[in-house]
């Protein structure tokens, strides 16, 4: 596996990973409505604010991830390659860059993306409800984690 910068060539498989696991992630909070598209959610939620890595696998792009100094933002697999330790290789990619600690907001009902932050390190530290960013129509609850193993 390799883990390097995005590259614009790797919109279209970002799009195709995004699109697929964001329908799985919806779906464990039940708010498949509320699903959009890459090309007009990282519009709406400002993906190229953040910075980006894919993860290839077999020289392929599998996931992704964007963060800044302080958040995981965004971090998506292909399903079809879900526990194959890619998620976990970007997350720790990003975190071992850096000395600071990262949040990252996970919708309740999301299970098994909770499971997956908690055993890469991080707690939850809140619960709160809002609007879905990036999609203002749906309501939403997350759970907010944040890891202190740098910090």
């Amino acid at each position: 596996m390799r883990i390097r910068k995005y590259l614009e060539k790797d919109w279209s498989r970002i799009c195709y990973i995004h699109d697929l696991a964001r329908l799985d992630e919806l779906h464990g909070a039940s708010l498949e409505d509320a699903f959009l598209p890459l090309e007009i959610a990282a519009k709406n939620a400002n993906l190229f604010e953040y910075d980006l890595l894919v993860a290839e696998h077999n020289g392929v792009v599998a996931g992704f991830i964007a963060y800044d100094e302080e958040e995981i933002a965004w971090l998506y697999v292909e399903p079809s390659l879900y526990r194959l330790g890619i998620g976990k290789a970007l997350a720790n990619a990003v975190i071992e860059a850096s000395s600071s600690a990262f949040t990252i907001e996970v919708l309740k009902g999301n299970s098994a993306a909770l499971q997956f932050y908690q055993n890469a390190g991080f707690s939850v530290v809140d619960t709160h409800s809002g609007v879905m960013p990036g999609n203002e129509k749906f309501d939403v609850t997350v759970h907010e984690l944040c890891n202190t193993t740098n910090a």
